[in-house]
Protein backbone atom coordinates (compact mmCIF):
# COMPACT_ATOMS: atom_id res chain seq x y z
CA UNK A 1 0.00 0.00 0.00
CA UNK A 2 2.84 2.16 0.97
CA UNK A 3 4.71 1.32 -2.19
CA UNK A 4 1.50 2.27 -4.99
CA UNK A 5 1.45 5.89 -2.71
CA UNK A 6 4.80 6.17 -3.37
CA UNK A 7 4.19 5.22 -6.81
CA UNK A 8 1.50 7.80 -7.45
CA UNK A 9 3.37 10.49 -5.80
CA UNK A 10 5.95 9.78 -8.38
CA UNK A 11 3.80 9.91 -11.75
CA UNK A 12 2.12 12.94 -10.44
CA UNK A 13 5.09 14.75 -9.46
CA UNK A 14 6.26 14.04 -12.89
CA UNK A 15 2.69 15.00 -14.50
CA UNK A 16 2.57 17.80 -13.12
CA UNK A 17 5.89 19.13 -13.54
CA UNK A 18 5.46 18.66 -17.41
CA UNK A 19 2.18 20.12 -17.59
CA UNK A 20 3.45 23.30 -15.99
CA UNK A 21 6.33 23.02 -18.27
CA UNK A 22 4.45 22.93 -21.01
CA UNK A 23 2.09 25.22 -20.13
CA UNK A 24 4.89 27.73 -19.23
CA UNK A 25 6.22 27.83 -22.78
CA UNK A 26 3.09 27.63 -24.67
CA UNK A 27 1.88 30.89 -22.85
CA UNK A 28 5.49 32.99 -23.80
CA UNK A 29 4.90 31.54 -27.28
CA UNK A 30 1.09 32.76 -26.89
CA UNK A 31 2.36 36.06 -25.86
CA UNK A 32 5.10 36.84 -28.68
CA UNK A 33 1.99 35.88 -30.95
CA UNK A 34 -0.43 38.03 -28.93
CA UNK A 35 2.39 41.28 -29.60
CA UNK A 36 3.13 40.19 -33.12
CA UNK A 37 -0.91 40.60 -33.86
CA UNK A 38 -1.34 43.64 -32.07
CA UNK A 39 2.07 45.31 -33.51
CA UNK A 40 0.42 44.33 -37.40
CA UNK A 41 -3.03 45.85 -36.17
CA UNK A 42 -1.26 48.69 -35.11
CA UNK A 43 0.58 49.63 -38.38
CA UNK A 44 -2.21 48.97 -39.72
CA UNK A 45 -4.33 51.63 -38.27
CA UNK A 46 -1.49 54.22 -38.93
CA UNK A 47 -2.13 53.42 -42.51
CA UNK A 48 -5.46 54.35 -42.54
CA UNK A 49 -4.19 57.75 -40.67
CA UNK A 50 -1.87 59.29 -43.02
CA UNK A 51 -3.49 61.53 -45.66
CA UNK A 52 -3.02 62.08 -49.37
CA UNK A 53 -3.66 65.78 -50.26
CA UNK A 54 -4.13 66.10 -53.88
CA UNK A 55 -4.30 69.78 -54.97
CA UNK A 56 -6.27 71.15 -57.88
CA UNK A 57 -5.91 73.61 -60.39
CA UNK A 58 -7.22 76.57 -59.80
CA UNK A 59 -9.46 76.55 -62.44
CA UNK A 60 -10.72 73.18 -61.25
CA UNK A 61 -14.85 73.19 -61.15
CA UNK A 62 -17.10 71.60 -58.28
CA UNK A 63 -18.25 69.08 -60.93
CA UNK A 64 -14.70 68.40 -62.51
CA UNK A 65 -13.42 67.59 -58.50
CA UNK A 66 -16.84 65.50 -57.80
CA UNK A 67 -16.02 63.85 -61.20
CA UNK A 68 -12.62 63.09 -59.52
CA UNK A 69 -13.81 61.89 -56.12
CA UNK A 70 -16.11 59.22 -57.69
CA UNK A 71 -13.19 58.08 -59.56
CA UNK A 72 -10.31 57.82 -57.01
CA UNK A 73 -13.49 56.59 -54.43
CA UNK A 74 -13.32 53.02 -57.47
CA UNK A 75 -9.59 52.61 -56.34
CA UNK A 76 -9.65 49.28 -54.56
CA UNK A 77 -7.34 50.17 -51.79
CA UNK A 78 -8.85 53.66 -51.47
CA UNK A 79 -10.87 53.98 -47.94
CA UNK A 80 -11.95 57.92 -47.86
CA UNK A 81 -12.36 60.62 -50.27
CA UNK A 82 -13.04 64.41 -49.14
CA UNK A 83 -13.15 67.25 -51.67
CA UNK A 84 -12.70 70.47 -49.75
CA UNK A 85 -12.87 73.58 -52.27
CA UNK A 86 -11.05 77.15 -52.34
CA UNK A 87 -13.60 78.86 -50.23
CA UNK A 88 -13.67 76.12 -47.62
CA UNK A 89 -9.91 75.74 -47.21
CA UNK A 90 -9.67 79.38 -46.44
CA UNK A 91 -12.40 79.29 -43.79
CA UNK A 92 -10.71 76.58 -42.12
CA UNK A 93 -7.45 78.17 -42.64
CA UNK A 94 -9.05 81.44 -41.27
CA UNK A 95 -10.23 79.62 -38.11
CA UNK A 96 -6.90 78.47 -37.30
CA UNK A 97 -5.14 81.51 -37.69
CA UNK A 98 -8.04 83.45 -36.29
CA UNK A 99 -8.08 85.92 -38.72
CA UNK A 100 -9.24 86.70 -42.71
CA UNK A 101 -6.66 86.74 -44.26
CA UNK A 102 -8.59 86.54 -47.62
CA UNK A 103 -9.95 89.83 -47.15
CA UNK A 104 -6.29 91.06 -45.80
CA UNK A 105 -4.80 90.06 -49.36
CA UNK A 106 -7.97 90.76 -51.58
CA UNK A 107 -8.19 87.02 -52.53
CA UNK A 108 -8.42 83.44 -51.88
CA UNK A 109 -4.73 81.69 -53.10
CA UNK A 110 -5.62 78.39 -51.91
CA UNK A 111 -7.15 76.35 -54.48
CA UNK A 112 -9.37 72.81 -53.65
CA UNK A 113 -7.93 69.90 -53.02
CA UNK A 114 -8.74 66.15 -52.44
CA UNK A 115 -7.76 64.68 -49.27
CA UNK A 116 -7.12 60.53 -49.67
CA UNK A 117 -7.01 57.93 -47.22
CA UNK A 118 -6.43 54.15 -47.66
CA UNK A 119 -7.69 50.93 -46.61
CA UNK A 120 -6.06 49.73 -43.42
CA UNK A 121 -5.92 46.32 -44.42
CA UNK A 122 -2.74 47.18 -47.24
CA UNK A 123 -0.19 45.10 -46.84
CA UNK A 124 3.27 47.07 -45.52
CA UNK A 125 5.25 45.56 -48.22
CA UNK A 126 3.06 46.75 -51.06
CA UNK A 127 2.19 50.11 -49.81
CA UNK A 128 5.38 51.54 -51.70
CA UNK A 129 4.27 50.26 -54.71
CA UNK A 130 0.47 51.42 -53.96
CA UNK A 131 1.75 54.52 -53.58
CA UNK A 132 3.69 55.09 -56.29
CA UNK A 133 0.75 53.85 -59.00
CA UNK A 134 -1.55 56.42 -57.18
CA UNK A 135 1.08 59.07 -57.58
CA UNK A 136 1.13 57.89 -61.38
CA UNK A 137 -2.56 57.76 -61.93
CA UNK A 138 -2.99 61.33 -60.30
CA UNK A 139 -0.41 62.57 -62.23
CA UNK A 140 -2.16 61.79 -65.34
CA UNK A 141 -5.38 63.41 -64.20
CA UNK A 142 -5.70 66.93 -65.90
CA UNK A 143 -7.18 68.62 -63.24
CA UNK A 144 -4.40 67.93 -60.70
CA UNK A 145 -1.30 70.11 -59.96
CA UNK A 146 0.36 67.74 -57.29
CA UNK A 147 0.62 64.88 -54.88
CA UNK A 148 1.68 65.68 -51.06
CA UNK A 149 2.08 62.99 -48.00
CA UNK A 150 4.01 62.83 -45.05
CA UNK A 151 6.63 60.72 -46.85
CA UNK A 152 9.38 60.53 -43.74
CA UNK A 153 6.28 59.05 -41.72
CA UNK A 154 4.94 56.39 -44.37
CA UNK A 155 9.09 55.37 -44.65
CA UNK A 156 9.33 55.00 -40.86
CA UNK A 157 6.48 53.47 -40.44
CA UNK A 158 7.54 50.62 -42.61
CA UNK A 159 10.79 50.56 -41.45
CA UNK A 160 9.10 49.72 -37.80
CA UNK A 161 7.02 47.49 -39.43
CA UNK A 162 9.82 45.40 -40.95
CA UNK A 163 12.00 45.36 -37.88
CA UNK A 164 9.28 44.18 -35.29
CA UNK A 165 7.92 41.78 -37.49
CA UNK A 166 11.49 39.90 -37.96
CA UNK A 167 12.33 40.63 -34.48
CA UNK A 168 9.28 38.63 -33.39
CA UNK A 169 9.49 36.37 -36.31
CA UNK A 170 12.94 34.77 -35.50
CA UNK A 171 12.43 35.55 -31.24
CA UNK A 172 9.38 32.75 -31.78
CA UNK A 173 11.43 29.77 -33.96
CA UNK A 174 14.08 30.40 -31.78
CA UNK A 175 11.45 29.81 -28.39
CA UNK A 176 9.75 27.34 -30.55
CA UNK A 177 13.20 25.28 -30.73
CA UNK A 178 13.51 26.24 -26.98
CA UNK A 179 10.12 25.01 -26.12
CA UNK A 180 10.87 21.03 -28.06
CA UNK A 181 13.78 20.79 -26.37
CA UNK A 182 12.60 21.90 -22.95
CA UNK A 183 9.32 20.22 -22.79
CA UNK A 184 11.69 16.81 -24.98
CA UNK A 185 13.77 17.14 -21.91
CA UNK A 186 10.98 17.13 -19.41
CA UNK A 187 9.22 14.11 -21.07
CA UNK A 188 12.37 12.73 -21.37
CA UNK A 189 12.52 12.70 -17.52
CA UNK A 190 9.58 11.74 -16.90
CA UNK A 191 10.04 8.33 -19.18
CA UNK A 192 13.24 7.67 -17.51
CA UNK A 193 11.26 6.86 -14.18
CA UNK A 194 9.67 4.11 -16.00
CA UNK A 195 12.36 2.86 -18.04
CA UNK A 196 12.43 -0.04 -15.81
CA UNK A 197 9.06 -0.97 -16.68
CA UNK A 198 9.58 -0.70 -20.53
CA UNK A 199 12.52 -2.90 -19.65
CA UNK A 200 10.27 -5.76 -18.29
CA UNK A 201 7.55 -5.48 -21.37
CA UNK A 202 10.29 -5.65 -23.95
CA UNK A 203 11.40 -8.87 -22.10
CA UNK A 204 8.02 -10.17 -22.68
CA UNK A 205 8.01 -9.22 -26.55
CA UNK A 206 5.64 -6.14 -26.00
CA UNK A 207 6.14 -4.60 -29.63
CA UNK A 208 7.21 -1.06 -29.67
CA UNK A 209 3.70 0.61 -30.48
CA UNK A 210 2.00 -1.33 -27.70
CA UNK A 211 4.81 0.11 -25.14
CA UNK A 212 4.75 3.87 -26.79
CA UNK A 213 0.85 3.83 -26.85
CA UNK A 214 0.19 4.89 -22.97
CA UNK A 215 2.92 7.45 -22.97
CA UNK A 216 1.58 9.17 -26.07
CA UNK A 217 -1.67 8.88 -24.92
CA UNK A 218 -0.40 10.93 -21.80
CA UNK A 219 1.43 13.02 -23.72
CA UNK A 220 -1.79 14.27 -25.99
CA UNK A 221 -3.75 14.69 -21.99
CA UNK A 222 -0.60 16.55 -20.78
CA UNK A 223 -0.01 19.04 -24.00
CA UNK A 224 -4.23 19.65 -23.81
CA UNK A 225 -4.17 20.72 -20.65
CA UNK A 226 -0.79 22.56 -20.53
CA UNK A 227 -2.35 24.30 -23.74
CA UNK A 228 -5.49 25.22 -22.33
CA UNK A 229 -4.18 26.45 -19.02
CA UNK A 230 -1.58 28.87 -21.43
CA UNK A 231 -5.03 30.23 -23.04
CA UNK A 232 -6.49 31.03 -19.50
CA UNK A 233 -3.25 32.47 -18.17
CA UNK A 234 -3.13 34.89 -21.29
CA UNK A 235 -6.67 35.64 -21.21
CA UNK A 236 -6.42 36.75 -17.44
CA UNK A 237 -2.91 38.26 -18.47
CA UNK A 238 -4.58 40.56 -21.78
CA UNK A 239 -7.89 41.37 -19.61
CA UNK A 240 -5.64 42.93 -16.45
CA UNK A 241 -3.38 44.43 -19.01
CA UNK A 242 -6.49 45.90 -20.60
CA UNK A 243 -8.00 47.15 -16.80
CA UNK A 244 -5.14 48.73 -15.65
CA UNK A 245 -3.84 50.46 -18.76
CA UNK A 246 -6.88 51.81 -20.18
CA UNK A 247 -6.04 49.93 -23.36
CA UNK A 248 -8.57 48.49 -25.66
CA UNK A 249 -7.84 44.82 -26.38
CA UNK A 250 -10.37 43.18 -25.49
CA UNK A 251 -13.06 44.55 -28.28
CA UNK A 252 -14.77 42.27 -30.39
CA UNK A 253 -12.91 43.12 -33.55
CA UNK A 254 -9.93 41.03 -31.86
CA UNK A 255 -12.47 37.82 -30.77
CA UNK A 256 -11.64 35.69 -34.05
CA UNK A 257 -7.51 36.53 -33.94
CA UNK A 258 -8.14 35.42 -29.87
CA UNK A 259 -10.27 31.96 -30.69
CA UNK A 260 -7.66 31.12 -33.28
CA UNK A 261 -5.15 31.43 -30.67
CA UNK A 262 -6.99 29.63 -28.21
CA UNK A 263 -7.30 26.69 -30.33
CA UNK A 264 -3.53 26.66 -31.96
CA UNK A 265 -1.95 26.86 -28.54
CA UNK A 266 -3.54 23.71 -27.35
CA UNK A 267 -3.01 21.84 -30.53
CA UNK A 268 0.82 23.19 -30.05
CA UNK A 269 0.73 22.07 -27.03
CA UNK A 270 -0.30 18.29 -27.99
CA UNK A 271 2.03 18.81 -31.11
CA UNK A 272 4.96 19.12 -29.61
CA UNK A 273 4.28 17.03 -26.68
CA UNK A 274 3.60 14.24 -28.57
CA UNK A 275 6.63 14.39 -31.38
CA UNK A 276 8.61 14.82 -28.18
CA UNK A 277 7.32 11.73 -26.23
CA UNK A 278 7.51 9.44 -29.31
CA UNK A 279 11.15 10.87 -29.79
CA UNK A 280 11.62 10.36 -25.92
CA UNK A 281 10.23 6.65 -26.34
CA UNK A 282 12.14 5.37 -29.02
CA UNK A 283 15.45 6.95 -27.40
CA UNK A 284 14.63 4.57 -24.06
CA UNK A 285 13.32 1.39 -26.15
CA UNK A 286 16.79 1.27 -28.26
CA UNK A 287 18.53 1.80 -24.48
CA UNK A 288 16.73 -1.41 -23.44
CA UNK A 289 18.17 -3.09 -26.19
Amino acid sequence: MAKNKKHGGRVWGGSSSTIFSIMLVMFVFGLLMFIEYHSYRATHEMQERITFKVDLQPETTDSMATALVSKIAQYEYVKNVEYISGDEAAKLFSEVLDDDFVGFLGYNPLTPSLMVNFKSGLLPENEKDIIDQFKAQMEAEPTVADVAYQENVVDELLDSFYKISWFLIIFIVLLLFVCVMLINITIRLAIFTEQQTIKTMRLVGAKTSFIARPFLGRSILYGLIGGLLAVVLLALSAYTFSNQFGINITDRQHWLAYGAMAVGLPLAGIVIAYCSTWISVRQALRNTQ
